[in-house]
């Protein structure tokens, strides 16, 4: 398959943009101060293990993505190179 540059550049966003959120998301996750992440024991909650589950998620998810559009961008650039 053959992904337009345009498509491929969004792919590569997209992948860096999930990174960025997620990795924000997991430090406000850990630093939580409401109690919600953490009991007062200190100990985890559900709601921390299933939030770190969706970013850990999420993470694979933008990483295949980003890696899609980074061959798809590369791949424009060769197809590019080689028209000349």
């Amino acid at each position: 398959m053959k992904l337009s540059r345009r498509v491929s550049w969004f792919l590569l966003a997209f992948g860096v943009w999930s990174w960025f959120i997620w990795i924000t998301f997991v430090k406000n996750l850990w630093n939580d101060g409401s109690g919600l992440a953490f009991d007062d024991a200190g100990d985890p909650t559900a709601y921390f293990w299933v939030h770190l589950l969706l970013a850990v998620t999420s993470f694979v998810l933008g990483t295949v993505i980003g890696v899609l559009g980074l061959r798809g961008v590369r791949g424009a650039r060769r197809d590019t190179g080689h028209s000349s």
